[in-house]
């Protein structure tokens, strides 16, 4: 499998998810503005949406969309503890919290990128984040992750989070996701993911 990433980007989430599960894969740099990729071809060929993440799978089949990609990598090695069996209540609860996760912390963030947006409207954005992040901050003041063992809705949380400094937004403000974070982070899939791709070139 080939996995389609760009620093700093929801491509991180199945990046961790493929190390805990200890997948076979290779790993390539897209840039996000030229949309070319490490190994030479347009990234738009791969995925016509022209973002990441993409996964292609070794038959030519190309996954596009986060919690689609983790849920896929997770059914790759059933009995993990990264994601409940299809069909039970259990992985509806797990779609509720990747659902949740895209539309209101993902999708949430995405207008903070942009700096054509003046800062004043960017507040407005802020407050509603704000109020999801309590939510959170509840949620995990009961268990220590999301299904009550790490998995892939966590990874996807945690990369999305990340972004919080780029907003100037300070995590402390909710020190259970703090704890959270730094608990995370010190994963091992979650540090060799991050150290992989800090050690890729720019493209």
């Amino acid at each position: 499998m080939k996995l389609y990433f760009a620093p700093m980007t929801c491509s991180l989430s199945p990046h961790i998810v493929l190390r805990e599960l200890g997948l076979p894969f290779e790993l390539i740099r897209v840039n996000n503005q030229t949309k070319r990729t490490a190994d030479g071809r347009d990234f738009r060929e791969i995925n016509s949406k022209g973002y990441v993440a993409a996964l292609m799978l070794d038959n030519g089949e190309v996954l596009t969309e986060g919690p689609a990609i983790l849920q896929f990598l997770a059914d790759l090695a059933p009995g993990n503890a990264l994601a409940p069996a299809q069909g039970t209540w259990q992985r509806t609860r797990l779609q509720e919290h990747l659902n949740f996760i895209s539309s209101e912390i993902h999708g949430g963030s995405a207008p903070l990128f942009n700096s054509e947006i003046p800062e004043a409207v960017k507040a407005i954005f802020k407050q509603t984040l704000f109020k999801r992040l309590d939510f959170l901050s509840q949620t995990l003041a009961e268990r220590d992750y999301l299904m009550g063992t790490f998995g892939v809705a966590d990874a996807y949380l945690f990369t999305v989070l990340q972004w919080l400094p780029v907003f100037n937004i300070n995590i402390e403000h909710w020190p259970t996701l703090a704890a959270y974070m730094k608990g995370i982070a010190e994963r091992p899939s979650v540090r060799s993911a991050i150290a992989a791709e800090n050690a890729t070139q720019p493209v």
